[in-house]
C-alpha cells in the first residue's frame, strides 16, 4: 500500500511539474498595443516561440522555477520566473523601448540565428546608402562599376556572383533578382530601396532552406521594410563632387488599427570622375498597414524608382601607366544608361487559432532597362569602336502562400512545427537585346534580339522537430520551370521552349548544448540558376546543375555582451553555365568546388560602444582543370569587415568601419592579379532635440584602390595589337558629405 501511495505521489508531482504550459500577451508599455514577433524563450529547456499579431504566445513544457525570457530588438529584455500562479494561466508582459544592444538577442534553435545578431549591427550603424545594405552580410563584398546606376557586383563564398546569379534577394517577399536579364542572369538592382525604410535583414548562407529556390546557391537575403513609422523624418545631404541627397518619410494616416506613410528620395551627383556622371535617381514608396491585433495583419505597398547616368567605364591599367588618362579618366565616356521599376506588393497573415496561420504575399512589377557599355574599346571595330547597348522591357507577376502549424505533443519536452508553401513567379520580358551602337545614338548591328517568357512554379515543405536539446529541420522543395525564347532576329518564326522539374532535399541539425551555445550541421541540395537563352540553346540538357553544400559550426554567447560564431563550409557545383550578356554567348565553366571558414565576433563593450568583425576565408577551384590553371577568376579568398559604433555619448553618435579584400586571381592561372584593398569609413552625428547634424566620410584615409577589376582583352585606338590585362573602376577617394535631419 505504501509503495502505491509513493508511486501516486511521484506521478502527481511529475505531472504537476512537467505537464503544464504558460500563455499570455506581450504589450508595448508605450502605447498599450500588442507586440508581434517577440521571442519567448525557456532558459531551462530551450523551448521557444514568437508572439502573433495579437501579441499572444503559448509555451509548453513549463515547470516551477523555469526562467522565461521575452526579447525583441529595440526593447529591454523581460524575465518571468515561473511560480504556481503562472502554471496553466495567462500572463501579461510589458516591454519597454530601449536602444538596440547585443543582450537583447538570444541564441535559439533556428537555422539562421546569426541574422538576429547582424541586425544589431544595422541598428548600431544604420545603412547610409542602398549600396551599404548588402555590406551588412558577413563575408559579402560589393563593387560598383557603372556610375552608380547599375546594380552592384557581388562576391560571396568564392563566387563572383556578378550582379546576383548565385544569391537570392527579396524585399518584403518580392524578388529583386531578374531572371534572363539583358545584362546577366540574376541581375539584382537594389537601388529602389530607400535605406531609411529598412527594418531588418534576414539572411542565410548555402542552400539549406526549403522556402528558397532560384538563385539560392551561395545564400539568400530577405529585406524587411518598416510597416509603420513613429515620427516624420526629413533629411538633406550635400557634399563633394556636386552631390546632393534629399529624403523624407511622412505619416499620412495614423489610426487605431491602420496607418500609412510615404517615403521619397532624390540623389544627384557628378561623381568622382573627370567626365561628370550626371547621375540622378528618384525613389517614392508608400505603405499601408492594417492590424486588428486579433487574428490578421495586412500590408499594401507601392513604389516607383527611376535612374539615369553617364559612366566612364572600366579603364585599362596600361592607359594610366602610360599617362594617356588619369585614374579617374575614361577611354570612352559615352557609357551610361537609364532604368526604372514600378512595384505593387502585398503581405497578409491570418491566424486561424493559436497554432495555425497562413501567410500570403503577391506582387506585380513593371521594369525597364537600357545600358550602354564599351569594355574592349577598338578590339572588334577599329573605326566605330565596340560600344554595345543592352535593353529590355519586363513585367513580373508572382504570389506565395505558406501554411504553418505547430503541435502540442503529449511528451512535453518535444515541439513540432511544419510549414507547407506554394507559389509561382512569371516573367514576361520583351525586346531583350544586345546591339552594337555608336555614341548612344546610332544602331550599327543587332547581335541578339528576342522575347523571353519564364515561369517558375514551386511548392515546399519543412519540419521543425525539437526534442530535448536537439532540433531537426528536414525540408523538401519542388521547382517546375518553363523556359520560352522567341528569336526576333530570325527571318521566320523561331520559338523554342523547354521545361524542367527539380527536387531539392534539405536537412539541418541543431544542438543547443546550453542557452549560450549552439552547434549546427546544415546540408542540402540546390541548383545553379540558369538563363532561358542558355536552356534553349542547350535543348534542355544539363540546364539546372546541382549544387551540394554543407555547413558545420557554432554560435556562442559566453556573456550577454559577447557573441562569437564560426563555421567550416563546402560547396560543390555540377556545372556553371553562364550567359554572357555582353557578348550574347554561353560559357560552360565546368565543375567547381569551394571550401571556406567563417568567423565573426560581436561585442557590446559598453552600453554606448559596440564592436563587430567578420573574417572569411575561401578556397575556390575548378575541378576539371590542372593545378595552377584551376583558379576561379575574381573569387575572393580572404575578406573581412567590421568596425566600432557608439551612441548616447552626450549628444554624439557615430562609427568607424572598415572593409578588406586580399589580392586575388583575375584569370584561371593567376598570371593577372586583382589588387586588394583596405578602406575605412567614418560617420559622426550630433543630436539636439529633434535635429541631427552629421558628417559622412567615405575612404577616410584617402586610399588609392580599385573598386572593381576584370582581366579583359582590349585594344586602344591606333594600337596595332590587343592586350589582356587588368581593367578597373577606381574606388572613391576621400569623400565628405554633410547631413541635416529633423524628426517631428
Amino acid at each position: 500500500m505504501k509503495k502505491h501511495i509513493i508511486l501516486y505521489l511521484f506521478m502527481a508531482v511529475f505531472c504537476s511539474i512537467n505537464a503544464h504550459e504558460i500563455s499570455g500577451t506581450v504589450i508595448s508599455e508605450e502605447n498599450e498595443k500588442p507586440l508581434q514577433g517577440v521571442g519567448v524563450y525557456n532558459n531551462n529547456t530551450g523551448a521557444y516561440t514568437y508572439t502573433n499579431v495579437s501579441g499572444y504566445f503559448e509555451l509548453d513544457d513549463i515547470s516551477l522555477g523555469d526562467v522565461i525570457s521575452f526579447y525583441q530588438l529595440g526593447y529591454e529584455n523581460q524575465e518571468l520566473v515561473i511560480n504556481e500562479s503562472h502554471i496553466d494561466s495567462s500572463v501579461k508582459i510589458y516591454m519597454i523601448i530601449s536602444a538596440a544592444s547585443l543582450d537583447q538577442v538570444l541564441i535559439v534553435s533556428k537555422a539562421n540565428v546569426l541574422s538576429n545578431f547582424v541586425n544589431v549591427d544595422i541598428k548600431a550603424s544604420p545603412v547610409k546608402s542602398s549600396q551599404e545594405i548588402l555590406r551588412k552580410i558577413p563575408g559579402l563584398i560589393i563593387g560598383q562599376h557603372a556610375g552608380g546606376g547599375k546594380a552592384e557586383q557581388i562576391f560571396l563564398r568564392g563566387f563572383d556572383i556578378d550582379h546576383g546569379t548565385d544569391i537570392a534577394i527579396d524585399v518584403d517577399g518580392m524578388p529583386v533578382n531578374m531572371v534572363s536579364h539583358a545584362h546577366g542572369q540574376g541581375y539584382a538592382d537594389m537601388h529602389f530601396i530607400i535605406p531609411e525604410t529598412i527594418e531588418n535583414l534576414d539572411f542565410g548562407k548555402g542552400s539549406y532552406y526549403a522556402d528558397k529556390g532560384n538563385f539560392n546557391t551561395a545564400g539568400y537575403v530577405d529585406i524587411a521594410t518598416k510597416k509603420k513609422i513613429d515620427k516624420n523624418l526629413i533629411s538633406v545631404e550635400a557634399g563633394q563632387f556636386n552631390t546632393v541627397r534629399a529624403m523624407s518619410m511622412l505619416k499620412i494616416w495614423d489610426g487605431e488599427n491602420s496607418n500609412a506613410y510615404i517615403a521619397s528620395e532624390m540623389n544627384l551627383t557628378d561623381g568622382v570622375f573627370e567626365s561628370p556622371q550626371n547621375f540622378n535617381r528618384l525613389n517614392v514608396m508608400g505603405r499601408y498597414n492594417y492590424n486588428n491585433y486579433s487574428d490578421q495583419e495586412f500590408n499594401l505597398s507601392l513604389s516607383h524608382f527611376q535612374s539615369k547616368w553617364d559612366a566612364s567605364g572600366q579603364i585599362p591599367q596600361r592607359a594610366v601607366d602610360q599617362g594617356l588618362i588619369g585614374r579617374f579618366g575614361a577611354i570612352d565616356d559615352t557609357e551610361g544608361g537609364n532604368t526604372s521599376r514600378t512595384n505593387i506588393w502585398m503581405n497578409h497573415i491570418q491566424h486561424f487559432d493559436e497554432h495555425t496561420s497562413l501567410k500570403s504575399s503577391a506582387y506585380v512589377s513593371q521594369y525597364d532597362f537600357e545600358l550602354f557599355s564599351n569594355f574592349t574599346f577598338f578590339l572588334d571595330d577599329p573605326v566605330n569602336a565596340d560600344q554595345i547597348r543592352q535593353y529590355e522591357d519586363r513585367t513580373i507577376i508572382g504570389a506565395k502562400s505558406i501554411y504553418e502549424k505547430s503541435f502540442h505533443l503529449d511528451d512535453h519536452d518535444k515541439q513540432l512545427k511544419y510549414r507547407v508553401g506554394i507559389g509561382f513567379r512569371y516573367d514576361d520580358v520583351n525586346d531583350v537585346q544586345l546591339s552594337r551602337t555608336k555614341n548612344r545614338k546610332e544602331l550599327l548591328e543587332r547581335l541578339a534580339f528576342g522575347n523571353v517568357d519564364e515561369l517558375n512554379a514551386f511548392t515546399f515543405a519543412d519540419l521543425n522537430y525539437k526534442v530535448n536539446k536537439w532540433t531537426l529541420n528536414p525540408g523538401l522543395r519542388l521547382d517546375y520551370f518553363t523556359y520560352d525564347y522567341e528569336d526576333l532576329l530570325s527571318e521566320t518564326y523561331d520559338s523554342k521552349s523547354e521545361n524542367k522539374v527539380l527536387l531539392s532535399p534539405k536537412m539541418n541539425f541543431i544542438y543547443a548544448a546550453s542557452p549560450k551555445t549552439q552547434l549546427f550541421l546544415k546540408t542540402g541540395l540546390g541548383f545553379h540558376s540558369n538563363d532561358t537563352r542558355v536552356v534553349t540553346a542547350n535543348n534542355g540538357e544539363r540546364i539546372l546543375p546541382t549544387a551540394f553544400s554543407t555547413d558545420i559550426g557554432t554560435v556562442l554567447k559566453p556573456t550577454d555582451k559577447l557573441v562569437v560564431n564560426a563555421a567550416f563550409w563546402s560547396l560543390f557545383l555540377q556545372q556553371e553555365f553562364v550567359y554572357v550578356g555582353d557578348a550574347a554567348i554561353v560559357e560552360p565553366s565546368g565543375k567547381t568546388s569551394r571550401y571556406g571558414l567563417d568567423f565573426g565576433l560581436r561585442y557590446q563593450i559598453a552600453d554606448w560602444l559596440y564592436f563587430n568583425t567578420d573574417v572569411n576565408y575561401t578556397i575556390a577551384r575548378s575541378t576539371e582543370e590542372p593545378d595552377g590553371e584551376d583558379y576561379i577568376p575574381l573569387a575572393p579568398d580572404l575578406t573581412s569587415a567590421g568596425g566600432f559604433s557608439f551612441k548616447d555619448l552626450g549628444n554624439f553618435s557615430g562609427g568607424l568601419s572598415y572593409r578588406y579584400i586580399k589580392d586575388r586571381p583575375a584569370n584561371e592561372d593567376n598570371s593577372i592579379v586583382a589588387e586588394g584593398y583596405f578602406i575605412t569609413d567614418l560617420n559622426l552625428n550630433y543630436t539636439h532635440k529633434n535635429w541631427t547634424f552629421g558628417l559622412i566620410v567615405e575612404n577616410l584615409l584617402d586610399s588609392e584602390w580599385n573598386e572593381t577589376q576584370f582581366a579583359t582583352e582590349s585594344r586602344l585606338f591606333n594600337e596595332p595589337d590587343s592586350t589582356e590585362e587588368i581593367h578597373f573602376t577606381p574606388g572613391t577617394p576621400f569623400f565628405l558629405r554633410g547631413k541635416i535631419s529633423v524628426r517631428f
